[in-house]
C-alpha cells in the first residue's frame, strides 16, 4: 500500500509504504504450521536428551528428506549424520566461563536447530521463518513477546538473559550478545549486521570479563552495521545511525552517529523538553 503524506502547508513529504500481505498456498501454509506446532509440542519437555533427539530427527528430515535410520556410508556421511545431533556439536558460548551450564544445556539443542534451520534449504522462507524462530525464541529466550519478527542469520550468546518484548523486529545477521542481560523493549528495531553487547573485556587481561545490562527502547532503532556497547541504554525513540558506535546512553528521541556516537539531531516528534541536542 502506497500512501502520500502531506504536511499542513501542502508540501509533499516522504511516502509511507505499508507492508504487503504475503502468504504461501493454503496447502503449504498448513504443512508449515503443523510442523511448527509439532516441534513446539515436543520442545515443551525441557529435558536436553529429549530435545536433542527431536532436533536430530528433524534435521535429518530437513536436510536429507528422509527419516533418521542410524549411521551408514563413508566417513564424510557419518560426520554429517553425527552433526545433526546437537550432542555432537560444540557452540562458542559453551566455552565461556560465565555460562550457566544447566540453563544452556536445556537451550543448546534448540539453538543448534535454529542455526541449522537458517542454513537449510528453507531458511530463507520469511513467512515460515518468522513463525519458526518466534516459536523457538519462546523456549530459548528469557522472554519473547507477541508479533516479534526475527530474520535469518541472527545469533545470540546464551538466550536465557535475552528479553524481546512485543512488536520488535530483528533483521538479518544481527548479533545479540546476552552474556549480561539484554532487554529489547516493545516496538524496537535492529537493522542488518548490527551488534549489541552486554559484556566487556579488561584492557590488560582479555580473560577478565565484566557483564552489564544493555537496554534498547521502547521504539528504539539500531540501524545498519551499528554497534551498541555493553551497559548502554538507547532510550525511548532513540536511534543509532548507520556504522555508529554507541559508547554511552542515547537520550530519548535523539539520533546519534559516528565513532563514538554523538547526537546529530532530535526527532521532530520529541516533546519540547527533549529537543535540546546538547543533552
Amino acid at each position: 500500500m502506497f500512501v502520500v503524506v502531506l504536511s499542513c502547508n501542502g508540501v509533499k513529504l516522504m511516502p509511507r509504504f505499508e507492508y504487503r500481505n504475503i502468504a504461501p498456498t493454503p496447502l503449504a501454509q498448513k504443512a508449515f504450521l503443523d510442523w511448527i506446532e509439532q516441534l513446539d509440542a515436543a520442545f515443551q519437555n525441557p529435558d536436553p536428551e529429549r530435545r536433542s533427539n527431536v532436533v536430530r530427527d528433524a534435521l535429518h528430515q530437513l536436510y536429507l528428506g528422509e527419516e533418521h535410520a542410524g549411521l551408514g556410508g563413508g566417513l564424510a556421511q557419518q560426520a554429517l549424520l553425527h552433526s545433526f545431533d546437537p550432542r555432537n556439536a560444540s557452540l562458542e558460548p559453551e566455552y565461556y566461563g560465565d555460562v550457566d551450564a544447566a540453563k544452556y544445556a536445556q537451550r543448546k539443542p534448540l539453538i543448534w536447530f535454529w542455526m541449522m534451520y537458517d542454513r537449510s534449504p528453507v531458511g530463507l522462507n520469511h513467512w515460515l521463518g518468522f513463525r519458526m524462530r518466534a516459536m523457538l525464541a519462546r523456549h530459548v529466550f528469557k522472554h519473547c513477546g507477541n508479533n516479534v519478527k526475527i530474520f535469518h542469520g541472527v545469533e545470540f550468546s546464551f538466550g536465557y538473559n535475552l528479553t524481546v518484548e512485543d512488536n520488535c523486529t530483528i533483521h538479518k545477521y544481527v548479533l545479540l550478545d546476552d552474556r549480561g542481560e539484554l532487554v529489547i523493549h516493545a516496538g524496537s528495531s535492529i537493522s542488518d549486521y548490527a551488534s549489541v553487547y552486554t559484556h566487556a573485556h579488561d584492557l590488560n587481561d582479555g580473560m577478565l570479563i565484566s557483564n552489564h545490562k544493555t537496554e534498547l527502547g521502547p521504539s528504539a532503532r539500531v540501524t545498519y552495521h551499528a554497534t551498541v556497547l555493553s551497559g548502554v541504554r538507547v532510550a525511548e525513540h532513540g536511534m543509532v545511525g548507520s556504522m555508529g558506535v554507541a559508547t554511552k546512553d542515547v537520550p530519548p528521541y535523539h539520533i546519534v552517529g559516528g565513532i563514538p556516537a554523538k547526537t546529530i539531531k532530535v526527532k521532530t516528534i520529541a516533546p519540547e523538553s527533549g529537543k535540546d541536542p546538547g543533552r
